[in-house]
């Protein structure tokens, strides 16, 4: 345990003295965000927090000087750095999807040849094939996530929070120093980016919390409970983006738009907004509602299989009753993104 108290506070440490520099850094470059009609901020707001992230998460994760299964927290740090550095250049230059999607599968790819990989199936396609959809998909989910000041780094920090504890729960505490310094470096970059924010962490950084999270997400490993029934644990942790993501989804697909390019106002911290949520009060019942779902994850991870369907069944019809419910009385207009 003390170890990942460790990290989680040098990466907190550094992220709060990283975020201002990278805060000047990118206005000193034209690195900023500027104000449009499609987007929240009215004054220009650097775009480089994601950097202050990346460096806080790394710088603190190789301070512990540890050698076990190095091979395969490398090829995590390398797919993370990957896909950040994608972020970053999407940010000053803009990337097409597909080059971005490429991107992705490759830094998964990484993993699965390191041995990091989902073991559900016990079957090598069957498994590498959900390895890369897990990556790829909460990649890009805390990267849709990213709409509004302080969303994006709460919702992420509140998921790693969780996995630290549930790797310092069952004796993990490699996997949980990873997780802690994802934690710490979003605690830190939060205290500049919570409304109202003075810095975003941009494509470099949602990108790279994405990916961290769903290569924590795998290698966590619940040895007194079975594959059949944990393996909703990480899914939940990581509920909120997934609902979110979801709810875009199918709204922008019944709406007759493209469900992933198509840019818009439709989210659920928009549609709280829309009902008449402040833009902070909009952040945290989203940070409630992943703090609910964590709750409910370690829960799972000591229920039998009635009990974690069951939860999981509850979860799941109340999931798909909000996107109905907030399709139909939040869906109106909702038609741009920041």
């Amino acid at each position: 345990m003390g170890t990942m108290l460790f990290v989680f506070s040098v990466a907190l440490l550094l992220a709060l003295g990283a975020t201002p520099i990278a805060r000047n850094t990118a206005r000193r470059t034209g690195l900023v965000d500027r104000p449009s009609a499609r987007k929240l901020h009215t004054a220009p707001t650097p775009l480089m927090g994601g950097v202050a992230i990346y460096l806080a998460v790394i710088l603190a994760f190789f301070a512990l000087g540890r050698r076990h299964n190095l091979h395969q927290f490398l090829a995590i740090l390398v797919g993370a750095s990957l896909v950040s550095l994608m972020g970053l250049w999407d940010d000053r230059f803009n990337l097409s999807p597909p080059v971005k999607l490429l991107g992705q599968m490759f830094a998964g790819s990484l993993l699965i040849v390191s041995g990091v990989s989902v073991r559900l199936f016990h079957h090598p396609v069957l498994d590498y094939l959900i390895t890369l959809f897990w990556i790829v998909g909460i990649t890009n989910s805390i990267n849709l996530l990213d709409n509004m000041d302080g969303l994006a780094g709460g919702v992420a920090g509140i998921a790693a929070a969780f996995f630290t504890l549930l790797a310092a729960m069952n004796g993990q505490y490699l996997v949980g120093a990873l997780a802690a310094a994802v934690t710490g470096a979003c605690i830190g970059f939060l205290a500049y980016n919570y409304n109202p924010a003075s810095i975003f962490m941009g494509d470099s950084g949602s990108l790279f919390l994405g990916f961290m999270l769903a290569a924590v997400g795998i290698k966590l490993r619940f040895p007194q409970n079975v594959a059949f029934v944990t393996w909703m644990v990480p899914v939940l942790v990581l509920g909120l983006p997934i609902f979110d993501t979801s709810l875009v989804f199918f709204s922008r697909l019944r709406r007759g738009q493209n469900p992933i390019s198509t840019p818009g106002k439709d989210h659920c911290s928009h549609r709280l907004v829309k009902l008449g949520y402040t833009h902070r009060e909009a952040v945290l019942t989203c940070y409630l509602a992943a703090g609910a779902l964590g709750v409910i994850a370690i829960f799972v991870t000591q229920a039998n299989i009635l009990e974690g369907y069951t939860v999981g069944g509850i979860v799941l019809a109340i999931a798909l009753y909000a996107i109905f419910w907030l399709e139909r009385h939040a869906g109106a207009g909702l038609n741009e993104e920041r």
